[in-house]
């Protein structure tokens, strides 16, 4: 069970993650980076747990979660940037308040938008990428010797994972809890409705992309996050700079 307890921890993000108008537990002014950090500690419960089982099969799956986990936050964490250089500011609220005139995602940052979605799957090894649960090669992953309250954890740990991300998702492109519109059938609707609304939305997305998208061999799964997010997550930092010095700044 000890071994479950580190894919907890980063599941306590949630509490700095405003779900509506000062409706957030922790208002931290560097919120984005506190959860990036606590966030990342999820590898050490797929290394420990696979280490622990005494299986070289579980062990060689938990060198793959981590590889791929370590391999996806180097893209999530350029487009957090671009998200940061957009609304000038650490803070989730802020970030949020920062869309009152326009959603993240319907500007030059919608590419992020997709590459943050793919490597959210990635990073919580969903489908196509369950590459460390693939049945023919890794039996049932890093967890595979465990069983009752111990395998209970990896997977509440794992789909409290994708709710984070969601959220996350929903904070930094969708508005958080503003409308589509500031008009007044769709203001008076309360906020953690709205949030609420987007979260369950871009999980229906996670949950859908199983239905329709086959699994990659892992050589592609590392092509695609290093070969090809990293370069376009880099080459977008430097055009969201540009755009914000252009548009943003020569303007005030």
């Amino acid at each position: 069970m000890i071994e479950a307890l580190p894919l907890f921890f980063p599941r306590t993000t949630s509490l700095d993650r405003p779900v509506s108008a000062g409706w957030v537990v922790a208002n931290i002014n560097v919120g984005i980076l506190y959860i990036f950090a606590i966030s990342s500690l999820g590898v050490y419960g797929v290394i420990v747990a696979g280490w622990a089982s005494n299986s070289k099969y579980a062990f060689l799956s938990a060198l793959r979660a981590a590889a791929q986990m370590v391999s996806y936050e180097v893209s999530l964490g350029f487009v957090i940037i671009t998200v940061l250089l957009f609304a000038g500011s650490l803070n989730l609220s802020a970030i949020v308040h920062a869309q009152e005139h326009g959603w993240f995602a319907f500007t030059i940052l919608f590419p992020m938008f997709v590459v943050f979605f793919v490597s959210s799957l990635a990073e919580t090894q969903r489908p196509p990428f369950d590459l460390l649960e693939a049945e023919s090669e890794l039996v049932a992953g890093f967890m595979v010797e465990y069983s009752s309250t111990p395998f209970l954890l990896f997977f509440l740990g794992e789909y409290m994972s994708i709710i984070m991300l969601c959220g996350l998702m929903t904070v930094l492109f969708l508005g958080g809890w503003l409308p589509i519109w500031s008009v007044w059938p769709l203001t008076a609707v309360p906020g953690v409705i709205w949030f609420l609304l987007k979260l369950i939305f871009l999980f229906f997305l996670v949950a859908m992309v199983k239905a329709f998208v086959p699994r990659y061999r892992y050589d592609q799964l590392m092509r695609l996050g290093w070969k090809v997010f990293l370069p376009l997550s880099l080459v977008w930092v430097a055009l969201t700079a540009g755009w914000v010095i252009a548009f943003h700044h020569g303007t005030g």
